[in-house]
């Protein structure tokens, strides 16, 4: 499946592309098949989708959301923009154009502006760091667009909104049970009542799970973006919410 842009493509977990106003910009690539204890069960990245971005959207430094190897396959020249304190890292690994942002700070993307957003998550890389923010991106141009990276709920998600076209939203994880700093179906649903997109995505489902952990036994492979739905239905009914697959693609014309 292709989509005409605008469009957005959800290649699994945190990762995907945004092709808008003639701009590529992907987030949090992961692009293999395992990282440390996780194994990849959705479909394998078609890399054709992924390369040629025109930045690199880092919300956190979390290892299944910064991945260097996944990183190195776009190119050591790929325009990384990464949270404030993170930039270090990305520079020893031999990424030559690495920015960093913090929330509130702009860059721009050919025609398209990144804003850098708060998110309420940890930013320390495990085992022994460094500590960076975590931050989401709003990236607005002719479709105004929030990736929330990972997070919890927090109050200023209504600062965000006014205006919004699309929340991209994780609702989820790769385990049977989420830690703290991150959205679930329901509060994810919670979010939507005060970032009031006129869509909501949900990503951050379907993709990993530890392995050994073999599906369909997993319902938590599938069943998240279902329940977010109907948490949705109740909570924020002017909201459409469009689950996309990983590895398919959907249309930004609203």
């Amino acid at each position: 499946m292709s989509c005409e842009p605008p469009s957005l493509t959800y290649i699994g977990h945190a990762t995907v592309v945004v092709d808008l106003d003639g701009a590529r910009v992907v987030t949090d690539p992961l692009l293999r098949n395992r990282t440390v204890h996780l194994h990849r069960y959705a479909p394998a990245p078609d890399f054709a989708r992924v390369a040629g971005p025109d930045a690199v959207l880092l919300s956190h430094l979390h290892l299944d959301h910064t991945d260097f190897p996944s990183l190195r396959r776009l190119g050591e020249d790929a325009r990384l923009i990464v949270p404030r304190g993170a930039g270090r890292l990305a520079q020893r690994r031999g990424f030559r154009s690495v920015e960093e942002v913090a929330p509130g700070e702009t860059a721009r993307v050919g025609s398209l502006t990144v804003t850098a957003t708060p998110a309420n998550h940890s930013g320390f890389r495990p085992p022994v760091g460094p500590v960076a923010l975590a931050v989401g991106y709003r990236i607005s141009g002719s479709r105004r667009i929030y990736f929330a990276g990972d997070t919890d709920l927090f109050p200023e998600m209504a600062d965000l909104g006014g205006g919004l076209d699309v929340a991209v939203l994780p609702i989820w994880g790769w385990g049977r049970a989420l830690g703290p700093g991150h959205l679930n179906p329901q509060t994810a649903a919670e979010a939507l009542r005060l970032l009031r997109p006129s869509l909501a995505i949900p990503i951050h489902w379907g993709t990993l799970a530890p392995i050994g952990v073999r599906p369909p036994d997993p319902g938590f492979l599938n069943d998240p973006p279902h329940l977010f739905a109907r948490h949705a239905a109740r909570l924020a009914p002017d909201v459409e919410v469009r689950i996309v697959p990983p590895g398919e693609c959907t249309s930004l014309v609203l």
